[in-house]
């Protein structure tokens, strides 16, 4: 789970592959006006209403062949071109709709690369529509998340095979992509995480200042400051 303020993790579970991920999401306590972004893995209707419950708004993508109907169509204006369709609905399965019972949001988009139709499902009913797609859209930044760790992180080969040896190098990621993320956060020059990965790597044994070297990794300390220098030539 990503704090959506430094999209940095606040909550990590590690299971096997067997235990779905929804079981891990139902443990979490979400503070009231949270907006929790999530795919179509986590539609457990029971848990979406027990958020809604609590004063937490979600968005989710909507399943298919979920019977509904839709009891008002909300105004358009002011909304791009690509969204094609924002009502309310309610759930007509007998299921379905005893766990969820209250109205829903259904905002319609498509997506002007592929023309796939998306159709998002929210409990919120005062965000505008292009709110409610925008904000699914930045769920993406979990999938880049992990796609850092892959990336900058070499954990597709473990040292040991145990379960304990994988959490341990797993974990470790963890930490590390935490800490480089941090840095990268804090320090004053504008580092791309790729260029901070490789350097921090190559001076790993250099005895330097650690804040000085990410605030001005290409001056030596004592020398003047950039202005200076550009006056003088």
């Amino acid at each position: 789970m990503l704090d959506f303020d430094g999209l940095l993790p606040v909550f990590v579970q590690f299971t096997d592959g067997k235990t779905h991920d929804i079981k891990i999401a139902e443990q979490i306590v979400f503070p009231a006006e949270s907006v929790v972004l999530v795919d179509r893995a986590y539609v457990d209707f029971e848990w979406l209403y027990n958020l809604d419950s609590t004063g937490v708004f979600f968005v989710t993508r909507l399943k298919k062949k979920l019977k509904y109907e839709a009891f008002k169509c909300n105004d358009l204006a002011g909304n791009p071109e690509n969204i094609t369709a924002d009502e309310g609905i309610i759930f007509l399965g007998q299921k379905t709709g005893k766990k969820y019972p209250k109205e829903l949001r259904r905002v319609e988009v498509t997506d002007p690369n592929t023309g796939e139709i998306l159709e998002f499902l929210t409990n919120n009913l005062s965000w505008k529509a292009e709110t409610s797609s925008e904000l699914y859209r930045q769920r993406w930044e979990i999938e880049q998340f992990f796609k850092d760790i892959k990336t900058h992180l070499k954990i597709k080969t473990f040292v040991g095979i145990s379960p304990n040896a994988v959490y341990i190098q797993v974990w470790t990621a963890m930490i590390t992509i935490l800490l480089l993320k941090l840095l990268k956060e804090l320090a004053k020059y504008g580092w791309h995480l790729s260029n901070l990965a490789g350097f921090i790597r190559l001076n790993l044994f250099v005895k330097i200042d650690l804040w000085w070297w990410l605030d001005f990794p290409f001056r030596t300390r004592g020398s003047p400051p950039s202005s200076q220098l550009e006056i003088f030539t």
